[in-house]
């Protein structure tokens, strides 16, 4: 029988025997809204997939605009390579979406290999590990479901979106593999616009963090307190057209051009 994940920081420094301070455990089971994110698992229990996607939406009073089906066609196989604003609530809403339409048998996100620890999107989600024995895992499991029936769902940036000089919040370059995995594999690149934003302070954090030259992505660990804050909100998402980076390759064009050509769609 499927046991009630919940997320116990004390329990989890006791384990690992670190000798952190009680308050300051305290303070970050504030930071990262453990109370909030308990709840959610125990609302969402126990869905996994597009069902727990669908849920925490649900529970979080979220609305997700859909737009350009016309652009996802019923067969074929794909590499959906969207923006990333949020660094969470869009990855779910894209499971959600994605899962419904095509099963989520079918479908493998790409994250960070920290986020495999999140359990009820386990069965969807495909670790990226460049270190070591597990890397070496990693890229066969991905170079595995390339080969296969499945769809690819990424963010080419790599991180969430950063706040720029002139203001604006958008992603930071793409790169380059997902263009040449998808030309490796046969596969047409469908483009998403996700619209959606963070609080405005954890771009800022970011940009802080940057300046003062620290290499830990602290802003990280304030990304439950988003998702915690965003209840409410209406996000909207865009198919764009398929493109097919092979032929853009026939043309002369370098990887390195047709990422940021494919990425320039999202922001027009």
């Amino acid at each position: 029988m499927k046991e009630l994940l919940q997320i116990n920081l004390k329990e989890i420094v006791k384990a690992r025997g670190m000798k952190v301070p009680g308050a300051m455990v305290s303070l970050i089971e504030k930071i990262i809204h453990q109370e909030e994110l308990n709840e959610i698992l125990r609302v969402t229990f126990p869905r996994e997939g597009s069902e727990f996607a669908d849920k925490v939406y649900g529970h979080l009073n979220l609305t997700l605009d859909v737009k350009g089906w016309e652009n996802v066609p019923e067969k074929g196989r794909f590499v959906f390579a969207s923006n990333h604003p949020l660094g969470g609530l869009d990855g779910i809403g894209l499971v959600k979406v994605l899962g419904r339409k095509y099963g989520d048998d079918n479908i493998r996100v790409l994250v960070n290999d920290m986020l495999m620890n999140v359990e009820p999107l386990r069965k969807v989600f495909l670790p990226v590990n460049k270190f070591g024995a597990q890397g070496r895992e990693a890229t066969k499991a991905i170079n595995e479901a390339y080969a296969s029936d499945k769809q690819i769902v990424m963010f080419p940036a790599g991180l969430v979106s950063r706040l720029h000089p002139d203001g604006e919040i958008r992603d930071l370059d793409w790169q380059k593999s997902f263009v040449a995995k998808a030309i490796e594999s046969g596969r047409q690149i469908i483009p998403i616009r996700f619209e959606g934003l963070n609080r405005r302070r954890f771009y800022r954090l970011a940009k802080w963090r940057q300046k003062l030259g620290i290499k830990f992505n602290i802003e990280q660990i304030f990304l439950p307190a988003e998702v915690c804050a965003s209840r409410g909100k209406n996000f909207a998402l865009t198919f764009l057209p398929p493109v097919d980076p092979a032929d853009l390759k026939a043309e002369g064009k370098s990887l390195p051009e047709i990422a940021k050509e494919i990425k320039g769609m999202i922001y027009l």
